[in-house]
């Protein structure tokens, strides 16, 4: 079948071979000329996985409508950030009913905002769908075996993406609780930049595992003020791409925190790694709402002093470990 990829940087173009791969023709849609020229004349995205040469069922437009006539079912590998001012360039060409699969994983900082509620706003006239769970890019795009999760609100639109994408080591279960699935794709980036830091620390795998763990309660405890089923958080979209984000180099938010760990300032780290790490935007949001909602999150808050408040982590863990004692409520 023909797919539309809204997005060409890592994930979208992991995502893309993979797809094609199975025998789909891909368009992908970018802001970039030079990538897009790149692409449909070498197959090689010169933003990411430059040794790679995409197989030549993918193309590139820099045409939202040229992208959107190619196919009702589109995938959207678009920054957090940037995700509302691209759910508008959908809604400006008039196309309705669209099968629209988000792969990004945030929280918007201005308002706070999961993803669907941002489509919701911006593109109501859509069939929305998320994916979550561990997929690093780089091991999506060699054909790693890869499980993830998949949810929608409206019914049999799961099952039809599970059905489209599973294939080639790639397994996809389904949900129908879009915000649990949601909520821990973006609040792990959190705790994989406290792991970062730790690791930087050399404070050990014992920390390192506490770190997880106690992350994990701090997302369960987040994603029930907002109406996640903690049973979500505990399969592959919560504890699974927690691992796989706070344990391995293919994780921006850890390499983040790695370099901060380290002794830079975020800024200068930021600067370094030279790709989004979403952690770093969404904990300002995660923190902000954790404060209306009532909602205990230490940890999270310590990331944010390190990160905006130019505080040592070495001062964030002797608090931490200064705190009054308690049983180990998980939420």
């Amino acid at each position: 079948m023909k797919i539309t990829m809204l997005g060409a940087g890592s994930f979208g173009t992991g995502m893309s071979k993979h797809l094609a791969d199975l025998g789909n023709d891909i368009l992908m849609w970018t802001i970039d000329k030079e990538q897009a020229d790149s692409i449909n004349s070498t197959g090689r995205n010169t933003f990411c996985f430059q040794d790679t040469v995409l197989p030549d069922n993918i193309k590139c437009t820099l045409d939202m409508d040229e992208a959107l006539s190619f196919s009702d079912y589109v995938i959207m590998a678009i920054p957090t950030q940037f995700e509302r001012e691209v759910c508008r360039k959908v809604a400006a060409t008039g196309k309705k009913n669209l099968h629209m699969l988000n792969l990004a994983k945030g929280i918007e900082i201005s308002t706070g905002y999961l993803l669907h509620k941002v489509h919701e706003e911006e593109s109501p006239d859509n069939i929305y769908s998320a994916l979550s769970g561990p997929s690093h890019a780089e091991e999506v795009l060699i054909g790693c075996p890869t499980a993830v999760t998949l949810a929608s609100f409206t019914k049999g639109e799961a099952e039809n993406w599970q059905k489209i994408l599973t294939g080639n080591n790639f397994r996809v279960y389904t949900s129908d609780d879009v915000v649990g699935l949601e909520v821990g794709g973006a609040t792990k980036n959190i705790y994989a930049v406290a792991a970062g830091i730790s690791k930087a620390m050399k404070l050990g795998d014992n920390a390192l595992a506490a770190i997880a763990c106690r992350g994990l309660a701090e997302i369960m405890r987040f994603g029930k003020k907002l109406g996640a089923d903690p049973m979500t958080l505990s399969g592959l979209a919560g504890v699974g791409d927690l691992m796989v984000t706070c344990y391995s180099m293919h994780s921006r938010n850890f390499r983040l925190g790695l370099a901060v760990g380290s002794g830079k300032s975020f800024d200068a780290a930021a600067k370094e790694l030279g790709q989004v790490a979403e952690g770093a935007y969404t904990v300002r949001a995660v923190v902000e709402n954790s404060k209306k909602f009532d909602v205990e999150m230490p940890l999270a808050e310590g990331v944010y002093r390190i990160l905006y408040g130019g505080e040592s982590p070495e001062l964030i863990m002797r608090e931490l470990f200064a705190r009054p004692l308690k049983s180990e409520d998980l939420f």
